[in-house]
């Protein structure tokens, strides 16, 4: 109990009070099917067991089977047998167990409420399509609502956010998911009423278990990508510490480009890899290039323009990057074709590295470092504009000149030592003042 917040206590009561009181039988002695009720709930159970223990999700389509085929109150029971067996992570407490059995036998009850309230129970008996969609889609959303209002009023109160920031976007991410369930439930209710009776239902739950498979193994693979990822840039942070943060702000700066640019979110991701991998092949830069205060040699320079063939190379058999290993290699070309690896110019630079040079040049300029003061976004912008068209893609400029308008910017800090005073030190090998290493 103790490690449960007063307030989060609070609300995890209130829940299983409205629980219990949706839980009592209508004053119209409604029959309870008990027969239905045991089964579902056991098979809910089963496969909440299941899921949670192998895939770390949830599981709806035998909730919301439930309420299309139960009354509203019988329908309030079935999560309860699954809050009551033992869980994934050790020793739930009290207050997570009433949580887990609250929270789902309040969505299932305004679901089930909203299908009986438009007759959604004689449309699966009937089987009558298209029509059984209706009382069906309103049952989701009243089931999505609940979940949503809950969520974000237990997110309130145990981590203290003001509600509205609680529950902003809980509502859309849910409804895709939990529609796709809920056909599911509505498939199995059907059949269920049918002459082909429960075991013929249950056969519906397979392809949805094989999906769940399918989605969380592409959730497990995109966590172990951002975790490759983030290893790489804690390298680079921790070899070259003049420009920790640098990465995932260039990330994100190119992000903004894309969304300007209309790009769609695959490629968007894509871009978002390739900011935040751009300096990676500093891990095969001496360290003490990287970290050398006062101009570089011309040899020491030349040591130092191999960091994007470096990172090419070393992401090579990461396969998820896909071009975004174009723009670790081509980051530093200009459009005048004086730049490096290769001194490609114009649309031989791939699009993908337009974006990263100048999201790079941006952050390079507006961060703080020991050996440069920050300018403001204003003053980077205009860098950017006199050199567009010779060192940077006008077109790129132009997407985060806009982009800044929209959504602001604000620079970080990312040095170990706060500026110095006086003029800053030049330590830049590039031609113009928005180049960098």
């Amino acid at each position: 109990m103790e490690a449960v917040p007063a307030r989060a206590r609070a609300c995890v009561a209130a829940a299983a009070a409205l629980a219990a009181l949706c839980a009592l039988p209508l004053p119209t002695g409604t029959p309870t099917p008990w027969g239905a009720l045991v089964l579902l709930a056991a098979l809910y159970a089963l496969c909440d067991q299941v899921v949670r223990r192998r895939f770390g999700g949830t599981f709806y389509p035998v909730l919301l089977a439930g309420a299309f085929l139960l009354p509203p109150a019988a329908a309030a029971l079935v999560p309860l047998p699954a809050a009551l067996l033992p869980q994934a992570e050790p020793a739930p407490t009290l207050p997570r167990r009433v949580w887990r059995a609250a929270r789902p036998a309040l969505a299932v009850w305004a679901a089930a409420r909203t299908h009986d309230v438009l007759d959604g129970d004689a449309a699966v008996d009937d089987s009558a399509f298209p029509y059984a969609l209706l009382p069906a889609g309103a049952a989701v959303l009243a089931f999505c609502l609940v979940l949503t209002l809950l969520d974000g009023a237990m997110h309130a109160a145990a981590d203290r956010v003001p509600l509205r920031r609680a529950w902003r976007g809980l509502f859309t991410r849910s409804l895709a998911p939990v529609a796709v369930h809920g056909l599911a439930g509505l498939m199995t209710a059907v059949l269920w009423r049918s002459p082909y009776g429960p075991v013929a239902a249950l056969l519906v739950l397979l392809p949805m278990g094989v999906s769940c498979w399918v989605f969380a193994q592409y959730h497990r693979e995109r966590a172990a990508h951002q975790a490759t990822i983030r290893a790489l840039v804690q390298a680079v942070d921790i070899k070259d510490g003049y420009t920790r943060g640098h990465s995932e702000r260039v990330g994100q700066a190119s992000v903004m480009i894309a969304r300007q640019l209309g790009m769609d979110d695959e490629r968007v991701e894509v871009l978002r890899f390739a900011g935040i991998l751009h300096d990676v092949g500093k891990l095969g830069v001496p360290t003490r290039l990287l970290r050398k205060d006062g101009p570089l040699t011309p040899e020491e320079r030349r040591i130092i323009e191999l960091h994007p063939e470096y990172g090419h190379e070393m992401t090579r058999g990461i396969a998820f990057l896909g071009e975004a290993r174009a723009a670790i290699l081509h980051h530093h070309e200009r459009l005048d074709g004086s730049g490096y690896p290769y001194g490609l110019a114009g649309t031989q630079i791939p699009e993908c590295a337009r974006v990263v040079a100048v999201a790079d040049a941006f952050d390079a300029m507006t961060s703080a470092r020991s050996y440069s003061r920050a300018r403001p976004v204003e003053t980077a912008v205009a860098e950017l504009e006199r050199c567009a068209g010779a060192q940077f893609d006008p077109r790129m400029v132009g997407a985060l000149t806009a982009a800044l308008r929209r959504h602001g910017w604000r620079p970080e800090v990312t040095a170990d030592e706060p500026a110095p005073e006086g003029p800053p030190r030049q330590r830049t090998h590039g031609r113009t003042t928005g180049a960098h290493r």
